[in-house]
């Protein structure tokens, strides 16, 4: 569906948008890489595109980082995907070039069709405002099943949390 850069400039703007708050949190490219298990030369490489597009904004020096250029409801999955992959209108067809269509359509075209429909709307109506989310109900799902919750639930109930 898409190659290594692409996966690593959503992996990289979905960590910066789990993190924004209006600019001022600041990640480096060594906190993304290891946030996402991505080599940090390759988030590098990565951030300048992305910087460039006007899609993040750095600050360089001790204490710099990156942080998202415009609020995460603003930007979409298809402003990272166009500058890091060719605009096929198409899925190739796997009978190859110049064969779906000459005698009518392959088997498959209707399928791949529904399957180009499907990524395009998703790449169209995903924003990085769905990581932002993700990640604020994923903290506090951690933090409601905490020990100190436990602890004061079980006192609660009159039980001990050894029990």
């Amino acid at each position: 569906m898409y190659g290594k850069q692409t996966r690593c400039a959503i992996g990289a703007m979905s960590r910066l948008a789990e993190v924004y708050d209006g600019g001022t949190t600041l990640l480096s490219a060594a906190d993304i890489a290891a946030s996402r298990g991505v080599p940090r030369p390759r988030v590098a490489k990565v951030l300048a595109v992305l910087s460039q597009a006007g899609l993040v904004v750095g600050a360089p020096g001790p204490g710099g980082g990156f942080t998202l250029a415009d609020d995460p409801a603003n930007i979409t999955l298809r402003d990272v995907f166009v500058l890091f992959e060719r605009n096929e209108d198409a899925l190739p067809c796997p009978f190859g070039d110049g064969v779906c269509g000459t005698n009518g359509p392959c088997p498959l075209h209707d399928d791949l069709t529904s399957v180009r429909e499907a990524l395009a709307r998703l790449l169209d109506r995903t924003t990085f405002a769905r990581f932002q989310t993700a990640h604020q109900e994923r903290h506090a799902d951690v933090l409601s099943e905490s020990p100190a919750k436990d602890s004061a639930d079980n006192r609660n109930t009159g039980q001990h949390a050894h029990e």
